[in-house]
Order: structure tokens, then sequence, then C-alpha cells
């Protein structure tokens, strides 16, 4: 499966496309994985395309567009990407705006990641100060993205700064100002996943100490380009020791053409036993067509999904029945106080929303990879018309269709966890599919259903 770098560098003004294609050698990742009898399919939850949307370059009250700049400036003089008029650019991103997005994605049902920057481009450290903003309007901006925005989206730390590297024993910058000290090209040279994950526990354990729940990271750019194997052990070592979050999970890639776009179960280890441990990789599969990082961008709503929604990206991603999952970053939401990126994404979800509304489910990010931890690591084994499940994770949702016995033909499936019965309902179209509930069609039967941890027989 090919997967494309996200970009080598935080707007280096190439097209994602053109970034650099880096092959991530899924198999060789992968690990252990449980028997599962190929009559049996695991479909996608309630039998709809996931969909998120993945938010980048967010943090508290900071807008990274401002701010973010001189320092890679300062990095790379000579790229005309960087000599933009960011002076010109606000130095906050409101949280009265904040307020507006997430409630009207509330409103609207839309689920994905937004990152917190914990030292955002080196301005204040979000569990102590803020330079430039008094200590209550960081308290209450925490408390705006505790309140309003988690139940509908994960958090993730963008590493520490999203610009220079820190030294980790005394919080500083590094010294030199190269490629080899700003985040987004960072390391470039080997590291053991020891030594990486020693960096994501420090974004992590800030975070932490903010009151904000974290089941994974966001790469900040190319970070961790030249030591993918390594990093996507690192998350998982980071997140559990910090967090002791069951199923980490990343987001570094992008995915483009006609390569799939489905998470990958990486790193399992211990299956079978209570010391089960792996990494979900969730790629998105759009490039960020709305304000882009610096705020500045003309929005393309049309690459996502034309306003009937009858081609896009988004558009051709939910017809190949693959997760669709978005991209954008925080100040091309914004767009320097015009919004211009907002009412585009407003009317993107609009227009797939009208189309696909009883074909799509908006995930975060930390339910995809459950489901995937679940779909790909729960044993399934066949004695008759009798299907046994040894399920590692709970998983909400969970839908299975299976080959319909000849003596089971127009009778009701039955589903038992610990010798008592799990409640099942006929729905009348796939369409209708939600927990408790199932579907009969062409010889087979769908079932979606609360999966418990443990051992769990499907009768049918």
């Amino acid at each position: 499966m090919p997967v494309y770098q996200r970009r080598a560098f935080l707007a280096s003004g190439l097209a994602l496309a053109a970034a650099g294609r880096m092959t991530v050698k899924a198999d060789d990742l992968r690990g252990q994985r449980p028997e599962q009898d190929a009559a049996a399919k695991v479909e996608y939850p309630r039998r709809r395309i996931p969909v998120s949307f993945i938010i980048d370059d967010s943090t508290c009250l900071v807008n990274m567009g401002h701010f973010c700049m001189p320092q890679f400036q300062a990095c790379y003089p000579d790229r005309p990407a960087y000599q933009k008029p960011w002076q010109n650019y606000p130095r906050e991103i409101p949280d009265a705006f904040v307020r507006e997005f997430g409630e009207w994605c509330a409103e609207q049902g839309v689920r994905g990641k937004y990152s917190v920057v914990p030292y955002p481009a080196c301005v204040g450290w979000l569990d102590r100060e803020l330079p430039g903003w008094s200590r209550k309007s960081l308290q209450d901006s925490l408390e705006l993205v505790r309140t309003l925005l988690l139940p509908n989206w994960d958090v993730h730390p963008e590493m520490i700064t999203h610009t220079r590297v820190i030294d980790l024993k005394t919080g500083r910058p590094l010294d030199e100002i190269s490629p080899a000290t700003m985040e987004n090209s960072y390391p470039q040279q080997s590291q053991s996943a020891d030594q990486l994950a020693e960096y994501l526990a420090y974004a992590l354990r800030i975070l932490q100490n903010c009151g904000l729940p974290c089941e994974g990271v966001t790469t900040p750019g190319g970070f961790g380009n030249r030591v993918k194997p390594e990093l996507s052990l690192a998350v998982q070592q980071a997140v559990r020791d910090v967090y002791q979050a069951p199923i980490p999970h990343f987001f570094k890639y992008v995915v483009d053409g006609d390569a799939g776009t489905e998470p990958v179960v990486e790193h399992v280890t211990g299956l079978g036993t209570d010391g089960l441990n792996l990494t979900v990789n969730i790629p998105a599969g759009t490039g960020d067509w709305f304000g882009g990082w610096e705020g500045d961008v003309v929005p393309e709503p049309d690459r996502y999904a034309l306003a009937d929604a009858s081609g896009g990206r988004m558009v051709e991603l939910i017809e190949r029945g693959q997760p669709a999952l978005f991209l954008c970053h925080w100040p091309g939401m914004y767009c320097n106080g015009t919004k211009a990126g907002f009412r585009a994404f407003q009317r993107v979800v609009t227009s797939i929303s009208g189309k696909y509304g009883d074909r799509i489910l908006w995930l975060k990010l930390s339910e995809i990879a459950r489901y995937w931890a679940a779909k790909e690591l729960t044993a399934i084994r066949r004695e008759g018309s009798v299907w046994t499940l040894q399920a590692p994770f709970a998983c909400p949702d969970f839908t299975l269709t299976l080959p319909q016995t000849a003596s089971a033909a127009g009778g009701e499936p039955m589903i038992v966890h610990q010798g008592q019965p799990l409640e099942l309902q006929p729905a009348s179209a796939v369409t209708q599919l939600v927990s408790g509930r199932w579907h009969a069609g062409d010889g087979t039967v769908t079932v979606c259903f609360a999966l418990p941890q443990g051992v769990t027989e499907v009768r049918v």
C-alpha cells in the first residue's frame, strides 16, 4: 500500500503530491494477527463509510501562521514560501471563533481530531504561562477545548513546539538553527524508538497537565521521516506510558490516487495475552485545500466536493467505499479573520451530508483506531452455525456479515456473551443498521452490536 508523506517541510510551497512519495512497508510493521474465518466479513461500522475531519496547527489562542513564519524563515532564508508578510497576520485566533466552529460542527455531527500544540512556536507553555495573554485567558481557552471540543474531537499534541526542537533537559530550544533542529525535519539521523518516545512523551505530559485526555499524536510536517518504523513504535510507547491508552494511534500521512485509505494496525505483539500492544496508523485522504497553514490561501472547496457532491476527492473516496478523512490547518479555517476557510468547510460538509447522509458515519480518530484494532485483531472461528469471536477490545457498532445457514434461513440471529443473550431487532434496510440490529439479504446476515471484550458467540 503506497502511503505518501504528508509534507517534507511545513508549507514548502510544493503540492502534497510533489512533496515526495515515501512508501511505508506496512507488512514489515504488522506484527501478529489472529485466525479469522474467510467466510466472515468485518464490515465498516454500521456498514457506513467512516468520515473524519483532521485539523492541524491548532492550539490555544496562538495563531501559528503568525508565529511560525519567522522561525521557518530563519532556518530557510531563501525559500519564497517563508517570505510572506507574517507581521500582518493576526497573532491570535480568538476563542470566539473556536466556539463558533465547535458549535456548528456539533450541530452537524462533525467529528475528528484537533491538535493542541503544547509550546506553540516557543511562545509559552500551555500548562504554565502564555506571554501576551493573561493566565485567565489561557485557562478559559483550555476550558473551552475541554467542554466544547472534547466530546466530538480527539486532542493531539503536534509535538512540542511545531517549530524548534527542544532540549528535554532544559526545556529550551537548541542553540543551532538548521533543519536538524526544526521539528518538521527532525531527526536527521537514526534514532531508537525509545529516544523518539521520550520526545513524544514530553509533549503528551504537557497536555496531561492541562487536563486534556489523549490517545494519539500528530507529526509536524516531516517529523520522523527518516525513522518511520521507530516512530510508530515510539507512539505506542509514549501514549501508553503517559495516558495508559490501550490503542495508541497517530496521524502523519496523506494518501492520494488510487491507494487505499484504510488505517494500518502496526507493531502488534502479545496477541492473546494481557500484554497486547499495537499502534494504529491513520492516514488522511485529501490535501489541505482550505486556507493553508498561513491562512492566506484562497479556499478551493470544490477539490473536496462540488456543491452537488457530483465530484471531488471526498466524493471519490465515498463512492469507492473507502474511509474519507479530510485535512486542514487551523489558520486556514480562520483565514486571518475573514473565516473564508470555515465557510468553504461548511459548504463541503453540507454537500456531503446532503447526498451521503445515510451512507457515512462521522468518527473521531480514536474511534476509528478502536474499530480497526477490533476489526483486525478479533479472532473469528466457525463451528456449524455458531461463530465464536475472541475480542481483545470492546468495540461499539461492530458490524459483521456472515453466511446464513440453511437451517437458520428465515430465522433470527442470536448473540450470546457470558451466557447472556444480547437483544437484537431486525433492520428494514442496511441503511437502518445501528447497534442491536440485524439485516438479512442474499444468503447472508449482517449483525451490528456492541462487541464486548472476551468471548462472544454469534448464531445464524
